[in-house]
């Protein structure tokens, strides 16, 4: 890997007024605190909170573009979409640029550029399976030292000097630890495992989760397990490994029958996961293990493949651990970040961590025990007919909090703006099997006539990375979803150890001419109160897109707000809820209020979607909101990093 360290001069004078500065103690249940954003979501609780209001309801109309970054300098060809999320330390603005993840050092109050780190891994990086600028970094700093990490897409942990941005001295070889020689020195492990979220930095150990190529069609049962690593953050020496699939005569490995997890592999964990610096626990978000929609060979439950899992962040052992979906063939790994959340529960104090699912529920427990706060029940589900697979008689759903999207698959959901749309919609999905929560995967050319099974949510639905939002002052917690079905249909495989495979990654739906079968809303934010579990408010996230609003069917049909089949990327702050539409949806950002939903300001941007989620800190006494944007077509625009603040006074 060769290394380049881009310099301003600007940087001396920055670096000048250091003295003894200390990183700001970020506990789980603050949010953001002293006008800084250190770590991805805010704080390492996933909060994507910070108490300003500088920026208010009264004056979020004023907000205006302050500054913007293109991300086009760094790489070629420019990247079009970026899911970086800056952090703010000490007076510097830290993201990742590019397709090969160049990490940037900018002035928060303009983007000026400080300095520039950037890394070529050649072969490594181009058959990594996680491409492109990843979603950020990790800062960290003891008061005197001060470092930012990263993982690059070939899989390397790099710490670099937060004031110059040269390797870190005594971290590792030349600021630089391979990751895959700490997993296995003798394979040659190019291509199955990679990174796509930035590292986690709990006191001095930097703990890194794995992520690995999408697993619909996956070449064999076999492949490179997930496990979780963490290092000292002065040395870059191991401190621990997790295994997120059970070895031999650990706890869990009973629930791999025939042997299974000596092969299995995946189970990774490739989104942000989150901490709780008191307790010395991190929440890990385990994905599914190989592969995604057929395991009949992995029989079993499988611990600890899509389990939430706390671990001693000094010991790497397991504390507790929960399994929200048994066997998963669903791809239903935990995809967003844990949230941490101090709540009143019948009025009985309880530190919280509320994880968002594809599934469209939210499990919550108790994060110090793993006690469910609410009961969560282990409901029959529908049995598999695939030949050779092996399904769990029942899986957990949560009694309380409801669901925040749709759950299931019925005549009842589709498409209702007129009845001959509804009829259309019944005919189309006649070849399809349709049902509860858990309806399995089931064969293209099944022997009952069928062509597979639809899931909702799918795959790509309910919550994802982007994740939610924690509001401290009134215990709400946010999450943004997307009602959006898969297609699941199997197929044989010939000269593989693997009987089925998915027909593609996200096999299409039919439509009616472009519109969705699902009836509306397609995308939404919801709110809950999490002392009582309930749902305050919830919205389409957007207004009915242009195909849908304009359609030729819909022609003298009033058509409601629906919302776009995307993700928000969630902000919360003392008065206010900032949203933008995400990735896939159209380019506006919105100001909601946080108690009822209501819509306080919204601005049009001048490239792509948001698809990078928002942080907000204090620079300069002024207020910023930044967030990255994806690229549009039509006008070639690339990726950027796009600032808003208030107009500066008279």
């Amino acid at each position: 890997m060769t290394q380049s360290l881009v310099r301003l001069s600007a940087v001396t004078g920055v670096v000048a007024c250091l003295g003894s500065f200390m990183a700001p103690a970020t506990y789980a249940q603050r949010g953001a605190v002293s006008g800084q954003w250190p770590s991805a979501g805010g704080d390492n609780g996933q909060t994507r909170y910070a108490p300003l209001d500088q920026i208010a309801r009264d004056n979020v109309k004023d907000l205006r573009l302050a500054w913007t970054f293109r991300m086009d300098n760094f790489s070629s060809p420019a990247e079009a979409r970026s899911q970086t999320s800056p952090v703010m330390a000490n007076g510097r603005l830290f993201f990742t640029a590019g397709g090969n993840r160049a990490v940037v050092a900018a002035d928060p109050g303009t983007g000026e550029i400080l300095w520039v780190w950037k890394n070529e891994e050649g072969v490594r990086a181009a058959r990594a399976p996680r491409r492109g600028s990843g979603r950020g970094v990790a800062y960290w700093s003891d008061g005197r030292d001060e470092r930012v990490v990263t993982v690059t897409p070939g899989f390397r942990l790099v710490a670099l000097e937060a004031r110059t941005g040269r390797p870190a001295a005594g971290f590792g070889q030349e600021g630089v630890v391979d990751l895959f020689e700490e997993i296995d020195p003798a394979v040659d492990l190019t291509g199955t495992v990679g990174n796509s979220s930035p590292p986690v930095v709990v006191g001095d150990t930097v703990i890194v989760g794995p992520a690995h190529a999408q697993g619909a069609r996956p070449p064999s049962m076999r492949n490179t397990k997930g496990d979780v690593m963490a290092f000292d953050v002065r040395t870059g020496k191991k401190r621990w490994q997790f295994h997120t699939i059970a070895r031999a005569g650990e706890p869990g490995h009973e629930t791999w029958l025939e042997d299974s997890a000596a092969y299995t592999g995946n189970a990774g964990v490739w989104t942000t996961f989150a901490a709780d610096e008191e307790l010395g626990y991190v929440y890990l978000p385990v994905e599914a293990a190989t592969s995604e929609y057929y395991g009949g060979h992995r029989p079993g439950n499988n611990l600890y493949s899509s389990s939430l899992v706390a671990v001693d962040v000094r010991t790497g052992r397991r504390v507790w651990h929960y399994q929200l979906v048994h066997h998963d063939i669903w791809d239903y790994d935990i995809s967003s970040p844990p949230l941490l959340a101090d709540i009143v529960v019948a009025g009985t104090p309880v530190k919280a961590v509320v994880q968002p699912t594809k599934q469209g529920y939210l499990y919550v427990f108790d994060r110090v025990t793993g006690r469910p706060v609410w009961p969560i029940e282990e409901r029959p589900v529908p049995q598999t007919d695939v030949p050779g697979e092996w399904t769990s008689p029942t899986q957990p759903i949560p009694a309380r909090p409801p669901a925040f999207d749709r759950v299931g698959f019925t005549d009842d959901d589709l498409i209702d703006f007129t009845p001959a749309l509804r009829q259309e919609a019944i005919e189309l999905l006649r070849p399809y099997r349709m049902g509860p929560p858990y309806l399995p995967p089931s064969l293209m050319d099944a022997p009952d006539g069928t062509k597979g099974a639809i899931m909702l949510p799918g795959n790509r639905g309910g919550a994802n990375w982007n994740g939610g939002a924690v509001d401290p002052e009134t215990g709400y917690v946010y999450v943004s979803s997307v009602t959006r079905p898969t297609l699941l249909q199997l197929v044989k495989m010939e000269k593989t150890d693997l009987n089925y495979v998915a027909t593609a990654l996200a096999p299409p739906l039919p439509t009616i001419d472009g519109l969705p079968l699902q009836k509306p809303p397609y995308g939404r934010i919801v709110a809950f109160d999490m002392n009582r579990g309930d749902i305050v408010w919830q919205m389409a996230n957007g207004d009915a897109p242009p195909a849908v609003k304009n359609h030729p069917k819909l022609a003298g049909v009033t058509v409601p707000r629906t919302g776009s089949i995307s993700h928000a990327g969630l902000l919360a702050t003392r008065t206010l809820l900032f949203a933008g539409e995400g990735d896939g949806g159209m380019p506006v950002f919105r100001a909601h209020d946080k108690r009822t939903g209501e819509i306080v300001w919204e601005t049009r941007l001048p490239a792509g979607p948001q698809t990078g989620l928002p942080v907000t800190y204090m620079h300069g006494g002024k207020q910023y909101i930044v967030f990255a944007t994806g690229g549009s077509a039509q006008t070639a625009t690339p990726a950027l990093l796009l600032a808003y603040a208030l107009p500066d006074r008279p």
